[in-house]
Parts: C-alpha cells; structure tokens; sequence
C-alpha cells in the first residue's frame, strides 16, 4: 500500500512531531542542531508575518526548514554516526513513509509521543532506529 500525503499534510504531522516527540529523540544521545544565524532570520519572518502572535521553537524550525535551510540531529554520545540533516523536501517525501499505524494515529489526532518519535526517525533516519 502506499500513502499519498499533500506537502501540507506532511508539514502538519512533522510539526506535530516535533512537539511531541523531540524531547524523546533526545534521550537517544541525540541533539536538535541548526545554524543560528538560520533559527534568528525564520523567527524574526514569523514574528513579521503574524506580529501579535508568539512563536514557539517547533515553529521556528518548521520556518527555517520552509527557508530552504536544514534541521539536523547531532550524535553528542557516540562518533557521530548519527548525524542527520533534513530539508523541507525530506520531510514532505517522507512523513508518509512512516508505518503506518502510527500515520493513521497522528492522522485521526490519536497519537501521543511514540508516534511523534516514529514520525521524527522516519523523516530523519528512513527508518526505525531506537527503541
């Protein structure tokens, strides 16, 4: 069976993803690493195109990845073999390769940190690493 996901989709669910689960990929040894320079300019064109509206980091990131820029995990236990970066066409061409019982919880809002860490190594990794 393949999953059709529209970009916006794929966008919602990684977002959805990131809040729920980013605290959990870093109880892997695993640190969200992006360039300041890049995590400064998305938040200040949030703040510019919503002003009265706050921002939060999930946000923020979504914003640099919509930039063209890349998000990243960084290995701080091992050699670096973790190492992972992302664009915002990973994301789109892989959110709906996740399994697909944890798709179909985050698709009907049924889902809950372990869909969110399923999601997140699926973007990153194409796979199911830890856990």
């Amino acid at each position: 069976m393949e999953i059709k996901l529209t970009p916006a989709e794929s966008e919602e669910y990684f977002h959805n993803a990131l809040c729920n689960g980013l605290s959990q990929m870093m109880g892997y040894g695993l640190d969200i690493d992006y360039d300041a320079d890049d995590y400064k300019a998305a938040k200040e064109s949030l703040n510019a195109k919503s002003p009265n509206v706050g921002v939060c980091f999930e946000d923020v990131f979504m914003e640099i990845l919509r930039m063209g820029k890349k998000l990243s995990f960084k290995d701080i236990e091992g050699d670096g073999d973790m190492d992972k970066s992302i664009t915002l066409e990973d994301v789109h061409n892989r959110v709906q390769k996740t399994p697909l019982d944890h798709l179909n919880d985050m698709i009907e809002e049924n889902d809950d940190a372990d869909t969110a860490d399923v999601i997140l190594q699926t973007v990153f990794y194409e796979n199911i690493i830890f856990g």
